[in-house]
């Protein structure tokens, strides 16, 4: 659309031909891009809809310019008519009809209203004219102007609207989905944190539609593409884009709350098998502690000279905690009962360990009692292969041993010592026969762990 060209030497007749094809064709291109830019859909939003803030303050300018445009645009097409007229008197035109042919086509010929170029030089407190002497070149660079003021905003409007509005109803519609989800498990504003988000949700997507529609141009971030002169209209646009940010943040809050709010749901699901679950864990660690306290008194009756540590009770401040899982459960708190159920499972977990453990703890001198006797046959039974098993010492160091395990309250110090002297009085046997068997076991082994357990206080 851009024209360039200034005043010279007077042009001659097939210079006036090629000028006139030209500026015709341009002529049909700008009349082409006017009737693009009034049918354009986001100047027809403009003009319809109630603006505000920058989108108010650009259109107000710009709209204008629309009228402006096809008024130049009329100024325009009268003098290249009256260039053609000129040029149709004679097929050869005399030289005064080439020089008036110059001075339309590249002089200063075309009248136009004052104070209706934007890029008309005005001296400061100086008067203001009434009209303004231009050439068609200038005229179009004029109106290229006007167009390039007038065609971002509609574009740049044109652009928000297109890409907004009607997300922000597809978000509003899901968030609406997700209230009526946070009621089915009792998540109400004021009464929970997600019935606050889901509120303070609506309200900034509502505030943002409503910015939108009035002020589009308050979310349209340009990027400035330098115009190029004889190029069509529309390339010498602001190109830009959408500002996202505020809408992709709603849905990224939008997503966590229903993530909650899915984790709540299963967490409605599966409260009453996970609190069986930790029923069940402390009813396990109960039956371990009684045990370990049985095991306790057959310890202290049937063990000599040990110290048998005592067996924890019960944590009545978890039983008590269980309980207020399950009002929470009852009221529908599901936001209180998620936290507490994992402390819960954890805490329950623990306990069941801890009476396996006392349990182990309790039991285990008669573990060192059940391992000496175990020995004590393994060593009776390689006597025998041996051939030695009549030997009077061999018997009575096995008796001895025997006696002390079998007795009751058993002295493991002692028992282990004697079982090491059944081992020692098999060497010199075995000696005799040969090296001692492969799967004889060592010796001193009881005595080493009873002394461990000394070491502990056990």
């Amino acid at each position: 659309m851009a024209l360039t060209g200034s005043a010279g030497p007077v042009m001659s007749r097939e210079e006036v031909d090629r000028e006139l094809a030209r500026l015709s064709a341009e002529r049909e291109a700008v009349e082409a891009a006017l009737l693009a830019l009034q049918d354009h859909p986001g100047r027809r939003l403009l003009e319809g809809a109630v603006l505000s803030g920058r989108t108010e303050e650009r259109w107000s300018v710009a709209e204008p310019g629309l009228t402006l445009l096809w008024a130049l645009f009329d100024r325009y097409v009268e003098a290249l008519a009256s260039a053609r007229a000129v040029r149709s008197r004679r097929v050869r035109p005399s030289s005064p009809e080439l020089a008036e042919l110059s001075e339309l086509l590249r002089g200063r010929a075309v009248t136009v209203p004052g104070g209706q170029l934007p890029d008309v030089p005005r001296q400061l407190g100086g008067p203001a004219r009434l009209v303004e002497q231009v050439s068609l070149a200038q005229l179009l660079d004029r109106m290229n102007a006007w167009y390039a003021t007038v065609l971002d905003v509609v574009n740049a409007a044109d652009a928000v609207w297109s890409a907004l509005p009607a997300r922000i109803d597809l978000l509003l519609a899901e968030l609406r989905r997700v209230r009526t989800l946070a009621g089915s498990v009792g998540v109400q504003a004021g009464a929970h944190p997600l019935g606050d988000d889901i509120g303070s949700l609506e309200r900034e997507l509502t505030a943002l539609r409503a910015e939108v529609l009035t002020d589009p141009l308050a979310l349209w971030r340009p990027a400035r593409v330098p115009a190029q002169r004889g190029t069509d209209p529309g390339a010498a646009t602001t190109q830009g884009v959408v500002d996202t940010e505020r809408f992709d943040r709603a849905g990224r809050a939008l997503d966590g709350v229903r993530v909650e709010l899915e984790q709540l749901l299963r967490l409605r699901d599966e409260a009453d098998e996970r609190l069986q679950q930790v029923a069940d864990l402390l009813q396990r660690a109960d039956a371990t502690l009684v045990e370990a306290r049985q095991a306790r008194g057959e310890v202290l009756a049937k063990i000599a000279a040990t110290e048998v540590p005592a067996v924890p009770g019960p944590l009545s401040a978890l039983r008590e905690r269980i309980h207020q899982a399950a009002e929470l459960q009852q009221n529908g708190q599901w936001h209180r009962l998620a936290p507490l159920l994992d402390t819960l499972e954890e805490q329950a977990a623990k306990e069941l360990t801890r009476a396996r453990q006392s349990l182990g703890e309790v039991t285990a001198p008669l573990a060192v009692r059940a391992e000496l006797r175990g020995r004590l046959d393994a060593y009776k039974a390689m006597a025998a292969r041996l051939g030695v098993a009549e030997d009077p010492e061999v018997i009575e160091r096995y008796e001895k041993a025997r006696w002390l395990l079998w007795s009751a309250p058993c002295d493991l110090r002692a028992a282990a010592a004697a079982v090491a002297r059944f081992q020692q009085a098999l060497r010199p046997a075995s000696g005799a026969h040969g090296a001692a068997p492969r799967d004889a076991p060592p010796s001193g082994g009881g005595q080493h762990y009873y002394g461990q357990q000394n070491g502990q206080g056990v």
